[in-house]
């Protein structure tokens, strides 16, 4: 796993509670209902990762 998915997975876990971002194709596991805030606070995270790469974006394995 690359160290983008690898945030992207933990932002999701921490503030969307989705275990994990690989398709298993099952509605029951794929959909997810989630809260605006917690939208919010997971774009504000990945926004937050973004400014402190500071341009030097973690290497997409």
């Amino acid at each position: 796993m690359s160290q983008i998915d690898t945030l992207l997975t933990r932002i999701a876990l921490d503030h969307l509670f989705v275990d994990t971002l690989e398709t298993r194709k099952s509605d029951r596991l794929d959909f997810h209902e989630v809260t605006v805030w917690g939208i919010k606070s997971a774009l504000e995270a990945a926004f937050k990762a973004g400014v402190e790469a500071g341009g030097n974006p973690p290497k997409d394995d």
